[in-house]
């Protein structure tokens, strides 16, 4: 038993990371609960209910609490949480102090309901961390040098850019074009295409497996199986990784026009900065085959993937977690805020 912890929370569309101060990442599960119809009762959290996705029987519903990188479901968000923290890795203290990241241009509302769960699954103190921000710490970057770095995080509910300099966000966009909506599509394509019905498993597979975002100079390609869309009974194809770049090509499109509009609305200065410095890909969408070389060819600016891109902003959360005294003017605290109104 401590009298306070310290933890860092990457809430995800798609993964949950907790980072414990002095310690590391103690929790990396998916985000997602597996919940009983019939008795109200959690059945699964993380892991365990991930392997249930798309597989449960009809009492069983197994769902992802969050949603393009905010909350869906409270309550849900709520009982995974709270399993999350009681785990054994997970000391119990008399206080315990909260830095969670968020997504960039949420209302306050939004926002609010972030800190609202937190207070419920026990934080006393909530820090708020805009994830950008999160992913610049995490790739150890120089932000507080009065030049100017794009980040860009495509994770599975949001890509999230913006560019930063002197440890603030100076212009930034969100949308929800991200891993899910690739997954989507591909289901899309698969159903009208192929004439099969898959699900989001299989629509992950088939991205991670043959995915790319410009030719790789080697053909790929993946069995996958599924319901025939005609006669409902299993069928197996294979897919080509041409078929799967011409299905996710206008989503990307999207993301890089996003980013135009991006440096457009960027001082004149910090766009100099910005064809200096490159731009730092992070989350797990930025692993797509080739989108790095797809983004630099449109854009005309290096493109660099962070080290670990996966768990760039829970490294980031942390890195605040251990030294919170020195990033207190980056964090936005709610409960000082409400203080002055």
């Amino acid at each position: 038993m401590i009298f306070k912890k310290i933890i860092g929370i990457d809430l995800g569309t798609d993964t949950t990371q907790i980072y414990l101060k002095d310690t590391g990442v103690v929790v990396n599960e998916p985000s997602i609960v597996a919940f009983n119809n019939r008795t109200n009762r959690v059945v699964a959290v993380g892991g365990e209910a991930k392997k249930m996705l798309s597989r449960t029987p009809a009492h069983v519903t197994a769902l992802r609490p969050l949603s393009h990188g905010v909350i869906a479901d409270f309550d849900m968000a709520k009982e995974m949480l709270e399993r999350f923290l009681k785990r054994e890795q997970m000391p119990w203290s008399w206080l315990t102090e909260v830095v969670v990241s968020v997504p960039t241009n949420l209302t306050e509302v939004e926002r609010k309901s972030v800190e609202d769960l937190l207070k419920e699954v026990g934080a006393h103190r909530v820090y708020l961390l805009e994830q950008p921000l999160a992913a610049a710490f995490g790739s150890h970057l120089e932000i507080n040098e009065p030049t100017a770095f794009l980040i860009v995080d495509i994770g599975a509910g949001a890509t999230d850019m913006a560019i930063i300099s002197m440890n603030g966000i100076v212009v930034s966009r969100r949308i929800k074009i991200a891993g899910d909506h690739l997954n989507n599509e591909i289901i899309k394509a698969v159903r009208e295409e192929m004439k099969l019905n898959i699900g989001e498993p299989t629509a992950e597979e088939i991205k991670i497996g043959v995915g790319s975002a410009v030719p790789t100079g080697e053909r790929l390609e993946i069995i996958i199986r599924g319901r025939d869309v005609s006669s409902g009974l299993p069928r197996e194809v294979v897919i080509k990784d041409t078929q799967v770049r011409f299905w996710l090509i206008r989503s990307l499109k999207m993301i890089i026009e996003t980013l135009k509009d991006l440096i457009e609305s960027a001082p004149a200065e910090l766009v100099g900065d910005i064809y200096k410095n490159g731009m730092y890909f992070c989350g797990g969408g930025s692993l797509l085959r080739g989108l790095d070389q797809l983004v630099q060819k449109e854009i005309g600016v290096p493109v660099r993937i962070v080290e670990e891109p996966l768990n760039c902003v829970a490294r980031g959360t942390g890195l605040v977690c251990e030294r919170i005294d020195s990033y207190g003017h980056v964090l936005n605290n709610f409960s000082s805020l409400n203080l002055g109104k």
